[in-house]
């Protein structure tokens, strides 16, 4: 699997009165240059009056025109001088990250010309640091001519070859030392992904300190718009020429050069995490291996949210390629997926998670858009086809159940004001997934037919940590929700999954509800007093439910994690994994990874290794009958 991430890079030149765009994005396993063109907008301001209001016209648009493309591969270059920097020898983003790169990401040029290291350019300041130690004062000119041939030296260490910069070009989008006479927002280092071989394209430039062009040494690989970068690309610049045409004469009208930063190599294979089994009992029906996740949708992905990570790291293109690895290398038949943007789950995930056998049922949150079409997340729920065939798919939007008990069950007027606050409390646009599954092949008992369907509830409970009624009363409603849509299906219980992110801890009213099937009546969750709205909850005893249910992780591992989220803001348990002690056995739970594994690669998730701020669950099921677990 391929991918590069060359997201907003932006560069602009105006020529012949107009203003022509180049910018370079990727769509998974390709880089799309998109160039625009547009007439220059000209200030008609008469500066012989004082008069302050003024406008800015297009005096005439710009003519009918066609692109064309040309892509080079640069040369090949050293990242850094310091001979022990591991950046020398690896292109992995794991290396290139803010966080391996000391938290600048800013890399430092020697511009003493009496130091051995003059010119020379490495990667971080401690590189710099750790290379000086070993650096020489050269002789000047004058010290020549007066016979003082013998340099003074600072160590030990023999003279070194000075080295170029890979940042050599004042003009490459994204490198650390770009000039400021070009209009862009930095680049990011691309990604692509090695089918075996090595990563030794790091050797030196032939001669680092000629101050002839090296524009000759830029080879021409394609001239297509869509470029898919390839092995020999890693540790090298990417560069895009585009041209405008005019249609009717054929003349050139602009012309616009961009380089990429370093193409680096795909993100190594994570650590795979083994699973606990719980204690054997015998007996059973049908296995399968569910997981729940929440990804982290792009619109929530910022560096105003995740200021620790890299901007690069927190593209789509670049987590959805780590994701889906994740997911699919675990090998589960069940996965329930939460904040999955909209237009991601049609471009992107339905696609890969089909092509991998699997089959799903997506169901974004209530409210509008936020800006463009697709950009709202919500819940996705899917299945192996070979393992299961869909029987029935529901979907529950708490907002209808706050409109449904403010209506019938309160007997309020939506528009009167306590009807409208409280649905304004309520109303959070959060929703749930319900689907019923049954296993391609029924197991048989001694000739008797095992129970071979099961009930998966996948849902995301509202965020808000000031709001920890609205949560417990959406998880009551699924909860009555899920007893009415059981019940409705006859005397023998189906087995049932509630899998998600709940945003509640296991100190919550609302794990007490799901794990004790009531809630204490001094809990804080349900004495937030009147500074939190209206009340919503009903009376305490009438916070219950008739399910069994069981923690996975709880059950299998004696504990809950240590967290299922983790950030720099916080650490904590967010996401479980429930099941209905009747009919279900838990066989085995994958523990979450320590803490010292999470920051290895960064000092909070997402990082380059870790794709999402949340940690995947993973764990084995069994159906069972007769009221044994």
């Amino acid at each position: 699997m391929k991918s590069a991430v060359m997201m907003g890079t932006i560069s602009s030149s105006q020529e012949r009165g107009g203003r022509y765009l180049l910018i370079i994005d990727s769509a998974g396993c390709s880089i799309r240059p998109h160039a625009y063109m547009y007439g220059k907008k000209l200030d008609d301001r008469d500066s012989s009056t004082n008069n302050s209001t003024h406008n800015k016209v297009c005096r005439e648009p710009p003519p009918n025109h066609e692109f064309s493309y040309r892509w080079f591969r640069g040369p090949t270059v050293e990242p850094c001088a310091y001979e022990g920097c591991p950046r020398r020898t690896s292109f992995s983003p794991h290396d290139w990250s803010k966080h391996a790169l000391g938290g600048s990401g800013c890399s430092l040029q020697c511009v003493s010309a009496q130091s051995s290291l003059y010119k020379a350019t490495f990667c971080n300041s401690d590189c710099f640091v750790k290379a000086w130690k070993t650096q020489y004062t050269i002789q000047n000119s004058s010290d020549t001519n007066n016979g003082n041939n013998i340099p003074q030296a600072r160590s030990s260490t023999p003279l070194r070859k000075r080295t170029g910069s890979y940042c050599d070009d004042d003009r490459s989008v994204g490198s650390s030392n770009s000039g400021n006479d070009v209009n862009y927002i930095p680049a990011t280092p691309g990604e692509i992904s090695v089918n075996g071989g090595n990563n030794n394209n790091n050797t030196t430039m032939n001669n680092p300190y000629s101050t002839q062009s090296s524009e000759d040494e830029w080879i021409e690989i394609s001239r297509d718009q869509l470029y898919i970068p390839h092995t020999e690309d890693i540790g090298r610049k990417l560069k895009v020429e585009a041209a405008a045409y005019s249609v009717e004469s054929g003349e050139l009208l602009m012309h616009r050069v961009v380089k990429t930063d370093l193409v680096l190599s795909r993100t190594p294979e994570p650590e795979k995490r083994n699973l606990v089994t719980a204690k054997p009992a015998g007996g059973g029906g049908a296995r399968f291996r569910i997981v729940t996740y929440n990804i982290l949708a792009e619109i929530y992905a910022t560096q105003q949210q995740y200021p620790y990570a890299d901007l690069w790291a927190l593209s789509w293109d670049f987590r959805f390629q780590n994701i889906i690895r994740e997911i699919v290398d675990v090998g589960p038949d069940i996965v329930c997926l939460q904040e999955v943007q909209a237009d991601h789950y049609e471009s992107h995930l339905y696609n890969a998670m089909h092509e991998a056998g699997f089959e799903g049922v997506y169901k974004q949150k209530t409210r509008q858009a936020m800006g463009m079409t697709g950009k709202v997340d919500g819940c996705a729920l899917f299945w192996r086809r070979t393992k299961f065939h869909l029987v029935e798919s529901y979907s529950i939007e708490f907002n209808e159940l706050a409109q449904r008990q403010v209506t019938q069950g309160m007997g309020l007027n939506p528009r009167s004001e306590e009807g409208a606050s409280i649905l304004n409390k309520l109303s959070k646009d959060n929703v749930a997934q319900l689907v019923v599954l049954e296993t391609a092949q029924p197991s048989m008992t001694r000739g008797n037919r095992e129970p071979n369907q099961v009930c998966i509830a996948n849902t995301h409970l509202y965020s808000n940590k000031d709001c920890p009624d609205v949560k417990l009363w959406q998880t009551l409603h699924l909860l009555q929700e899920l007893e009415t849509f059981i019940m409705a299906r006859g005397p023998a219980n189906l087995p049932l999954m509630i899998c998600g992110d709940f945003n509640s801890t296991p100190d919550s009213a609302v794990y007490d509800l799901l794990s004790r099937q009531l809630v204490h009546p001094g809990h804080p969750d349900v004495n937030t007093g009147d500074e939190n709205g209206p009340s919503v909850l009903p009376d305490i005893m009438s916070i219950t439910h008739s399910h069994m249910l069981g923690s996975v992780y709880n059950t299998v591992l004696g504990e809950e994690p240590k967290f299922t989220n983790y950030t720099m803001q916080f650490k904590g348990v967010l996401d479980y994994m429930w099941y209905s002690t009747r009919n279900l056995r838990p066989l085995s739970a994958a523990p979450i990874p320590d803490e010292s594994v999470l920051t290895r690669h960064g000092d909070a998730l997402p990082s380059t290794q870790y794709s999402s701020d949340h940690l995947m669950q993973i764990s084995d099921m069994q159906i069972v009958s007769g009221g044994s677990r």
